[in-house]
């Protein structure tokens, strides 16, 4: 990861170029001249108090968001940093989100990442990555992410990552971050379900007193890092085993890839018995043009 400071000073140089900035309250919205008035329809959204999970209600400090066109512009925006198929990247450093246009769900993909800049407005503290999108996702109601790992099979089988190898599965393929994005929900809820409130503002309260990460979970919830882990691992096993993946309909797929397999076996057995029969097999021409057989005889 690239310091904040050349990061900085790469994005003020590349906005140097053609797009412009309209000041929206305490958000400055920087556009091309196609984006402006999403920018600043977003930029209006962005401004207003919120509230967040385990923070409350708070008014956003000062940010810049910038509405880029597509995702080649992103990249170029963020050095890289964002994944291809990324929607949006949020930099707390800077006070930052670069978003693109042809998105979808804006409004949501925008909280989504204010979230990221409202955890980090009241916690200095290092979080892990898992933490950082899985508070994100749960804070912009992406619930549909839970839902997808019923019917995530690597997941129903209980091939499930470690906290820190969730962080590099979020940075993965798409496929692969689609699935590490629910897990991350699923074990931010689950630091709240363990904690007596059931909420997160125990855990966050301590984080934005400068506690260490694990040292506050180890507070809120009794359990060491390695513990939690455990534990987390043991309810997403419990709850999207085999029988949840097959009643998700996941038994479906297995039910489609059958038939599919059998009609691939039976065209294969057709097309080998009719090379069999078409092997040497001649048709004389008296037999095509002599006279007709007498059915009687």
């Amino acid at each position: 990861m690239l310091p904040s400071r050349f990061l900085e000073a790469a994005l003020l140089l590349i906005l140097q170029g053609s797009p412009t900035s309209v000041q929206v309250g305490q958000v400055t919205a920087v556009a091309w001249p196609n984006q402006m008035s999403l920018a600043i329809e977003l930029a209006e959204q962005a401004g207003r108090p919120a509230e967040w999970p385990g923070l409350g209600r708070l008014t956003p400090d000062p940010m810049r968001l910038v509405v880029v066109p597509d995702a080649r512009r992103l990249d170029s925006l963020t050095l890289g940093r964002a994944p291809r198929w990324g929607a949006a990247v949020a930099l707390p450093a800077l006070r930052t989100i670069v978003l693109r246009a042809d998105g979808a769900q804006l409004g949501r993909t925008l909280r989504h990442e204010l979230a990221h800049l409202a955890l980090h407005q009241q916690v200095d503290v290092r979080v892990p990555l898992w933490f950082d999108e899985g508070y994100a996702g749960w804070a912009a109601g992406e619930w549909e992410r839970l839902g997808s790992l019923e019917l995530n099979l690597a997941v129903a089988r209980g091939a499930l990552p470690g906290l820190r190898e969730l962080d590099g599965a979020l940075r993965s393929t798409e496929t692969s971050a689609d699935a590490a994005y629910g897990l991350a929900v699923s074990a931010v809820t689950d630091l709240a379900r363990r904690n007596p409130s059931g909420t997160l503002e125990p855990l966050l309260t301590r984080l934005n007193d400068g506690e260490d990460f694990e040292a506050a979970v180890l507070a809120t919830t009794g359990l060491t890092m390695d513990r939690f882990e455990e534990e987390w691992q043991r309810s997403v096993r419990r709850r999207y085993g085999l029988a949840t993946w097959v009643l998700a309909g996941g038994g479906w797929v297995l039910i489609a890839t059958a038939v599919l397999g059998l009609i691939h076996f039976r065209r294969k057995a057709d097309r080998e018995r009719r090379a069999a029969l078409d092997h040497g097999w001649e048709i004389e021409p008296e037999a095509v043009n002599g006279p007709e057989l007498d059915p009687t005889r």
